[in-house]
């Protein structure tokens, strides 16, 4: 009988999940704009990559499907990012064009089970390390980056050099290799996709710019302009999947994915508070994680490129109607059917309208407000926007994202030691404390009582060690510190504290440690060492104040009588 009602519930668990006729409907309707306007975004993805479209094309379409399904944030449409793709090419442009497929598999396999991994681990609490500047810093160099990487092809030219800029500076320096007809294809491309957006015909508006200067190349021969096809063959009929081959597996198709997994990751956790649930239900970024780890393997099997939470996408599906989960997997499927029908026409776009696309969609995507606010933050803010911009335009992407996170762990450590502050709990004689600043020196014949707000571990131990009243040539004084709150306590306050205490008892002073954690207790305890005798810890009450009520008043009696606290064999740290 248990057997069968834990089946029972399981069914229903599934019955929940399926879509009822309303929600079809829905996201049919919902899920074609996205499908419509991801052939273009495809296209434009697989360009920064530097493959053939039709992996973006494929990446479209099963990243949808797959991540839609496991998604907890139901509106998020999980397909290809221009920072994913960015990271993807830069790490197979080493590599021969015919190289690169094969590689640019394995990444997207390896991203996925990275993401699979983090969800599993619960790794989602970690992206709010990351700062904003840091990740402002990465994004906007992203879109610099696919705005420059965009000039030769829209000029119709190609450019030297080991990264972006330079090769936007050779083409602009050389203008005498500029092509005339791919400017004009791609100038108005630019004109139609920017005049589309603002009209009613908006959903369209980036197809329109594919579709209307690629016909005035055909009608007017100009053989000069590139087309897709040049890229690669656009095969026809129904995507299979397929096996990748682990020849094509290297360091940096490794290094690719996780520098991938920890861009999609991060996006995604944006785009998911960007998009709530509708139905009142809270997101999940472990199951986030997990979900955009699924549509990267399926991608990754289907021959598709990176994929992740997108933010036009996401707030496309919105705009059309999108209410459930199921717009999202109808985007996928919408787009199966236009591979299967129209991939012979997509070989025949012209480039520099996807050129023009992307140089318009990286100029959109940056926030000269966010810049200009955080720059105008303080100086730590300005380094890490400017260390990461930097980063991102000069080196490789998987550095630029290493850098980020080295940058955003340093500037957390680095505040937490600096936000660190002491103060003086001094008794009123009514049972109540009052806080003042910490003083400086430790005073004669006195109880000094301190409180510390901030973290203790690693640099923010140091700064306490700094902080702390100097103890120099004082007789017969104790000083405590209150530690009320804090489970976790690093071998470097251990050692602060040990230091501390010998140079107290070497004035005649003493040392109290009061509201300390009955696990940090048995820390103490374990660690032993030269402070056992020269430190007495309390341990912490479930009334608040009272532990360190009591270091306070055996603080008293010992400076007061001469002689040590009695009866503290349990609290004693050894």
């Amino acid at each position: 009988m248990k057997d069968l009602a834990w089946i029972g519930g399981r069914l229903k668990e599934v019955r929940k999940m399926l879509p009822t006729r309303k929600e079809l409907q829905a996201g049919a309707l919902a899920g074609l704009p996205g499908a419509i306007s991801s052939v273009p975004d495809g296209m434009a993805a697989s360009v920064l990559v530097g493959v053939s479209p039709v992996h973006g094309l494929y990446a479209s379409m099963a990243g949808p499907v797959a991540g839609g399904l496991t998604s907890s944030t139901k509106l998020m449409v999980i397909t290809t990012t221009s920072a994913a793709a960015l990271a993807a090419g830069s790490a197979v442009s080493g590599l021969r064009p015919e190289a690169r497929p094969g590689a640019l598999t394995l990444l997207t396999l390896v991203a996925g089970a990275v993401m699979i991994v983090a969800g599993i681990l619960r790794a989602g609490r970690y992206t709010r390390f990351v700062s904003h500047s840091v990740m402002t810093g990465f994004l906007t160099g992203v879109s610099a980056n696919i705005i420059l990487g965009q000039i030769p092809p829209l000029l119709g030219t190609t450019g030297k050099g080991s990264f972006n800029l330079a090769k936007a500076v050779d083409v602009l320096v050389h203008f005498h290799r500029i092509n005339v007809p791919s400017v004009l294809t791609g100038a108005a491309a630019a004109a139609l996709v920017i005049l589309g957006a603002r009209s009613r015909l908006a959903p369209l508006a980036a197809v329109i710019a594919l579709a209307v200067p690629t016909i005035g190349v055909v009608l007017f021969s100009a053989d000069s302009v590139a087309r897709v096809r040049d890229s690669g063959a656009i095969p026809s009929g129904l995507p299979l999947p397929a096996l990748p081959h682990l020849s094509d597996l290297t360091l940096s198709v490794i290094i690719g994915g996780l520098a991938v997994a920890a861009i999609v990751l991060v996006q995604g956790a944006g785009v998911a508070q960007a998009a709530p649930n509708l139905d009142g239900s809270i997101s999940d970024p472990n199951k986030d994680f997990i979900a955009q780890g699924i549509g990267n393997m399926a991608s990754g099997l289907f021959k598709g490129q990176p994929v992740g939470g997108s933010v036009g996408q996401t707030a496309l599906n919105i705009a059309s109607g999108g209410r459930s989960r199921w717009s999202a997997v109808f985007s996928g499927i919408w787009m199966l059917l236009i591979l299967v029908a129209f991939s012979g026409i997509i070989g025949t776009v012209a480039q520099p309208t996807l050129a023009a696309l992307l140089i318009v969609a990286g100029v959109s995507s940056i926030n000269p407000g966010q810049v200009i606010t955080i720059l105008r933050t303080g100086t730590v803010s300005k380094v890490a926007l400017v260390t990461t911009f930097a980063a991102t335009l000069f080196f490789p992407v998987a550095a630029a994202v290493g850098t980020g996170v080295a940058l955003s762990l340093i500037l957390q450590l680095n505040q937490e030691a600096m936000d660190l502050r002491i103060v003086e709990l001094v008794p009123d004689g009514e049972g109540r404390l009052r806080e003042q600043p910490a003083p400086t020196e430790v005073r004669d014949h006195a109880v000094t009582l301190l409180d510390i707000y901030g973290s203790l571990l690693y640099a923010g131990a140091r700064t306490l060690q700094v902080r702390l009243p100097d103890p120099a040539g004082v007789t017969r004084a104790a000083v405590v510190i209150r530690l009320r709150g804090r489970t976790q306590l690093g071998t470097t306050f251990f050692q602060v504290v040990d230091d501390y205490s010998g140079r107290l008892n070497a004035s005649g002073g003493r040392l109290f440690l009061s509201g300390v954690d009955a696990g940090l207790l048995a820390q103490f305890i374990r660690i032993g060492g030269s402070e056992a005798e020269r430190i007495s810890a309390l341990a912490a009450t479930d009334v608040i104040g009272e532990s360190s009520a009591q270091a306070y008043a055996r603080a008293s009696v010992w400076v007061n009588s001469g002689s040590a606290p009695a009866d503290r064999p349990d609290r004693q740290a050894r």
